[in-house]
């Protein structure tokens, strides 16, 4: 029997408890696993997580070999049943991920950004990498824009970001500060912190980096140096600003906005990204699995914030009215909560994307927790104006969630589109479009 494609995280968690049943059993050599890719993820993020995932099978004496400045940790551990249990984690950029599974040297690769058509390509005698067997979104991740805590610059434009970091602007008297000439610090070229930065902000502007820049191979590296040079600016994760100072960003007609959790976790902050695990469809590793249905759980999506990212299990927020809002949207602020949730769509389709399916099993154990499923749902749809019924497009989007999660036994009380009001990215490119195509979920 065919499954339904909008229950991946249900069944996710039934392959999980399987696993922790015969995973760690009749296995006479040592269980192995190696993941590869993103620093991002690798440094202690995926770490936790797979130690998160040997508590709840019940191994025992796991021991966490973390080597920072390798980015090449080893984690062992004894199974229930006595087998011994050895996870390898090579940390050095998204790209180096997809190359060791395309050279099946490991079984997952850790992302801060998605696969590209040429990693899908070499993959496909393996599977559909971009199907929702093999792609994972375990997180939320800002990337944050930092200077010195001194700098008394507060907000910028995704283009005034491009000029800089392409080497246009060159003194911050030209975005308004004191004389100083601007010193430019970036991730290395392996990393998906750097791929995100670059397709975001450089590439839709047709710019590349200052040959000047400052690379770093690591995130705390390189907020660490931000924060003792006055006339520096950085990009870095959400979870590693530390002692530097986080800036507000604003992309085309939208609002600016500050690297917030709440901004990130609904994909509104125009420089938020996914965190992916990516495995390939055919994959028996029994711990590669028992890990990837981890991350969807609940206590792996506490590990995810409690590391500083942000989490995929659903909170209200509460969302001031505005006077720009539209009448339909600012009554829905006055009344309601905004939960922590955008569906967003495939790209180039109206199909919902891998995450927004598992984020509709996460919204129907939310509203039923809070006995909100009858009549309590207001969706929201939204477009952009690259093609003409923007109102229509976005209204249908709103109806495709509608349906969704009317087979989880959700009753929608009301569902409309507001077409391309309220962009939270530039229309001026694909990037920012997929963003703006979206649907929020409110509840009364």
């Amino acid at each position: 029997m065919k499954i339904a494609s909008w229950r991946p995280v249900r069944i996710q968690k039934i392959i999980f408890a399987g696993l922790l049943g015969l995973a760690f059993q009749g296995q006479a050599a040592t269980l192995q696993l190696q993941i590869n890719g993103s620093n991002t993820i690798g440094a202690r993020l995926a770490p936790l997580l797979v130690e998160g995932m040997l508590k709840e099978a019940g191994a025992q004496n796991i021991q966490l070999q973390l080597n920072s400045e390798t980015r090449e940790s080893l984690i062992t551990a004894i199974s229930a049943t006595a087998e011994s249990i050895e996870i390898s984690l090579n940390a050095h950029g998204s790209t180096t991920g997809f190359t060791a599974l395309i050279e099946q040297s490991g079984q997952i690769a850790a992302a801060s950004r998605p696969i590209k058509d040429s990693e899908v390509d070499a993959l496909k005698s393996r599977g559909d990498m971009r199907g929702m067997d093999a792609e994972h979104v375990i997180g939320l991740d800002g990337l944050a824009l930092i200077i010195h805590p001194d700098n008394p610059i507060n907000a910028l434009d995704t283009e005034q970001i491009a000029q800089i970091f392409s080497g246009r602007i060159t003194n911050w008297n030209q975005l308004g500060a004191v004389q100083g000439s601007i010193r430019l610090y970036a991730r290395d070229s392996n990393s998906g912190t750097w791929e995100t930065f670059r397709d975001l902000v450089l590439t839709p502007k047709r710019l590349e980096l200052h040959t000047e820049a400052h690379r770093f191979e690591s995130n705390a590296d390189l907020s660490q140096a931000v924060s003792s040079d006055i006339n520096a600016i950085g990009f870095v994760g959400l979870a590693n600003v530390d002692q530097a100072k986080a800036l507000a960003v604003s992309s085309g007609d939208s609002r600016a906005m500050l690297p917030s959790k709440a901004q990130v976790a609904t994909e509104d902050y125009p420089l938020s990204r996914r965190l992916y695990l990516y495995i390939s469809p055919e994959e028996t590793n029994p711990l590669a699995q028992a890990l990837i249905a981890f991350t969807q759980s609940q206590a792996g999506q506490e590990i995810v914030e409690q590391v500083g990212f942000v989490g995929q299990n659903i909170k209200s927020i509460q969302i001031a009215p505005q006077a720009e809002m539209p009448a339909p949207y600012q009554q829905l602020a006055e009344q309601a909560q905004r939960l922590s949730v955008n569906f967003r769509f495939k790209e180039g389709s109206s199909q919902l994307d891998n995450k927004a399916w598992q984020d509709i099993d996460r919204v129907r154990d939310y509203l039923q927790a809070q006995n909100k499923t009858e009549n309590k749902v207001v969706l929201v749809g939204f477009g952009d104006p690259r093609h003409g019924g923007a109102e229509l497009i976005s209204k249908l989007r709103a109806m495709k969630v509608r349906r969704a999660l009317g087979n989880h036994d959700i009753t929608v009380k009301d569902s409309f589109g507001i077409g391309d009001d309220l962009p939270v990215a530039a229309n001026t490119h694909d990037d920012g479009r997929v963003k703006n195509r979206r649907v929020e979920i409110w509840v009364y």
